[in-house]
């Protein structure tokens, strides 16, 4: 964010200026603001002021509408040649912009063509890979375990994998130990006979943990120098909701820490696995839900203050509609972080439904590029727009919907009708996606993510006649 700085008549546009620089604190009702500003990059500032040439820093507080110089400072604060080379913003890249060895080159040289970013990197899965271990599991669950090593669906993430790394002529021994480790996962998988969500969550990871160790190996065998991270490893903390877990507040500073402090001592770029933390409680490995790796980007970008988060995808940006439906749709230039959350939610698939959350919380732009096209524009999505020749933004299809209508003559003139169905939802569990209501009725539609068993519809069908019954009493 940059900053424009009037001091004693001086206006100095500064542009090392971010959030994380001040410290703001209420007094009543006056406002007061402590900031540092780096001098090595403000001379008409240090000439104003009479500042001695060897005090590079210099602390100012501002309170009602009143600007001080509280000291100088030699050495404490960063020098703007510091800020310059710090991490500048995040590119997420998706599992079918890393399929190949081929799409893996290209990304690298997409990255390598923006010299003048130092970008923490966010890898997918490549291409069908965690489709393959999510089917590969299911069936080892019946196949029984000597039948394992031959599923096809694990000969497909092993080929691809060693094929890979053939290919780009970095070591096999990266991925070695995963391959085998996943072909024990499933051989225990077999051994029990039941897959539970924690082992699913497990049981996935392999698919980012591989490809963000092939691809860093290829950076740095091509001398543009990375690091690779797990991101449950180096601060993603989230609740034990396996398959579908939230990100706790204590993963920002977290993750602030190591990968500043890696960055500081040793700078190289980050390839951190997409869509992956670790639960608080049990310290095991947990996935943030499908298409969670946008969620993982725009989480980084808010703990590290970066000035932007870009999320490459194989489309040119937010859609008009559905292009499989509609061959002629256009990409939405501007959106604000409500209307992309909000079309996400109600089926596009660009982006994950939560992603937006951090970037908005943070104000900072994300934008949605095209890895197959990087000249296309792409669309940004900031905090608010031009609306004034905005008319419709996009029309989103969401498929599978359950659409539930509860009816209850007694219901007209009655109050707590809604706290009493919406309780039945709570206590089992279902989200619920639209509502409409009249006097003597609601309809509403169901999440269609949720895999909806008939014993939960019987346990729904029991909650809903309960209120009825409670509101005829």
């Amino acid at each position: 964010m940059a900053t424009s700085l009037h001091i004693s008549g001086v206006q100095a546009f500064h542009s090392t200026f971010s959030k994380t620089s001040f410290s703001f604190q209420p007094l009543g009702t006056q406002q007061r603001l402590d900031f540092a500003v780096p001098l090595v990059s403000v001379p008409a500032l240090r000439a104003t002021l009479k500042v001695p040439s060897e005090s590079r820093d210099l602390r100012i507080s501002c309170q009602g509408g009143n600007a001080n110089i509280l000291e100088l400072c030699e050495t404490e604060n960063q020098g703007f040649e510091e800020l310059a080379n710090q991490l500048t913003c995040v590119m997420k890249f998706g599992g079918s912009s890393v399929a190949s060895a081929e799409r893996m080159r290209e990304v690298a040289d997409l990255i390598c063509s923006f010299p003048e970013e130092r970008p923490v990197i966010v890898l997918s899965a490549m291409g069908k890979t965690t489709n393959n271990l999510l089917l590969a599991g299911e069936k080892a669950v019946s196949c029984g375990v000597s039948n394992v090593f031959d599923l096809k669906e694990l000969d497909f993430v092993r080929s691809l994998h060693l094929r890979t790394v053939d290919e780009l002529g970095v070591d096999g021994g990266l991925i070695s130990k995963h391959l085998d480790e996943l072909e024990q996962l499933l051989k225990g998988i077999a051994m029990m006979k039941e897959m539970t969500p924690r082992t699913k969550d497990y049981l996935v990871s392999f698919g980012e943990c591989m490809s963000t160790r092939i691809f860093a190996a290829y950076l740095n065998k091509i001398g543009v120098k990375a690091r690779q991270y797990d991101a449950f490893d180096i601060g993603f903390i989230t609740t034990d909701d396996f398959t579908n877990a939230d990100i706790l507040e204590a993963t920002y500073p977290a993750l602030a820490k190591r990968l500043y402090d890696d960055w500081n001592s040793d700078p190289a770029i980050p390839i951190v696995t997409g869509f992956l933390g670790k639960g608080w409680r049990t310290c095991a490995v947990t996935t943030l839900g499908r298409g969670g790796s946008d969620l993982t980007a725009t989480t980084i970008g808010k703990a590290l203050g970066l000035r932007e988060i870009q999320v490459w995808k194989d489309v040119d940006g937010v859609l008009t509609c559905d292009p499989n439906i509609h061959q002629h749709a256009t990409p939405v230039p501007y959106l604000t972080f409500d209307e992309a959350a909000e079309l996400a939610y109600f089926g596009a698939q660009v982006l994950h439904p939560q992603s937006m959350r951090p970037a908005r919380e943070a104000d900072i732009p994300v934008r949605v590029k095209n890895s197959y096209n990087p000249k296309a524009p792409g669309t940004v999505i900031t905090r608010s727009r031009d609306m004034s020749k905005a008319v419709l933004t996009s029309i989103v299809l969401k498929r599978n919907v359950t659409m539930l209508d509860i009816v209850s003559t007694r219901m007209l003139g009655q109050y707590g009708f809604l706290a009493k169905v919406f309780s039945t939802f709570e206590d089992l569990g279902i989200s619920v996606d639209v509502v409409a209501t009249s006097e003597v009725s609601i309809s509403l539609t169901l999440d269609p993510s949720k895999l909806w068993s008939r014993e939960l519809i019987q346990q729904a069908s029991i909650g809903y006649k309960d209120v009825c019954h409670c509101l005829d009493a």
